[in-house]
């Protein structure tokens, strides 16, 4: 994803008399039994899509559908062990913490994601599926990333593969058991979040290269600094903004779709970085 200005995309939001979608437009939301995820499912469910709400614990996932029917909505709930909701462990500004948990941030934030979506993948149709991941701007490599090396190869997007993808978060896992990451150029706020992230932004954008023009689109979304569980209250917005947000670049009329953005809320505002 390339340093360029984030431009304003030209899409409104979306509304009933003009909308694509219909009640056989299936949304599947991950982490979806609180926060941003919850707030999604709710948005979808009132726009009129069927949602499936998954969560890991089956309890925590009823009660979640069972709030929504209390609001006269509704959705189905699956349980699903991973890709579920992004983690951190830092305080605002702090850096890593320990070893087991960069993994587990690591583990939740990326590779939970990957394996979530190569297995949709045989599921998907391929004239209008879309993939959107909630994401970080702290894992906009251009902005955050200072070792030149591994940012040389995150842009050459002509090259860039999953498998050099999987050996640079391999390396940051080692430099930190190491304890030698902070010397290496890595991220300096949330490190470990933000590597987590950045790793997803690439991956995003590989599988859009590789799938661009056979109907699936692959985005990014930044939510920017959300009320949710995660930042401990903290923040600028709650998730039922962000997900308005979310749910209008999920959302996107097919003449304005694109892949491979990475997709920025600012305030009542979504900016585009290509």
């Amino acid at each position: 994803m390339s340093s360029k200005e984030p431009e304003i995309p030209s899409f409104s939001s979306p509304c009933l008399s003009s909308r694509w979608w219909s009640k056989d437009t299936v949304a599947i939301v991950t982490g979806a039994n609180k926060g941003i995820g919850f707030a999604l499912v709710k948005r979808f469910a009132e726009l009129g899509l069927t949602v499936i709400l998954t969560a890991r614990d089956n309890g925590r996932g009823l009660e979640a559908v069972e709030a929504l029917v209390a609001q006269g909505l509704h959705a189905h709930f699956f349980r699903l062990d991973v890709n579920n909701a992004g983690v951190s462990f830092n305080e605002i500004g702090e850096d890593c913490a320990s070893m087991e948990h960069v993994e587990t941030v690591v583990n939740t934030n990326f590779y939970g994601t990957k394996l979530l979506t190569e297995s949709l993948l045989p599921f998907f149709r391929f004239s209008s599926s879309r993939v959107l991941n909630v994401s970080s701007r702290l894992g906009l490599f251009d902005q955050k990333l200072k070792n030149q090396k591994i940012k040389e190869i995150l842009e050459n997007e002509e090259r860039l593969s999953v498998e050099q993808i999987d050996s640079i978060v391999n390396l940051f896992l080692q430099n930190v058991k190491q304890g030698t990451w902070k010397t290496q150029g890595w991220p300096e706020a949330w490190t470990d979040y933000a590597v987590s992230k950045l790793a997803l932004n690439a991956y995003s954008k590989v599988l859009a290269k590789r799938y661009q023009g056979r109907g699936l689109s692959v985005n990014c979304f930044c939510p920017g600094f959300t009320q949710t569980s995660m930042t401990r209250g903290k923040g600028t917005h709650s998730a039922d903004d962000a997900a308005e947000i979310g749910a209008r670049v999920a959302l996107l009329p097919r003449e304005d779709l694109s892949t491979g953005k990475f997709y920025i809320a600012r305030s009542n505002v979504v900016c585009s970085k290509l």
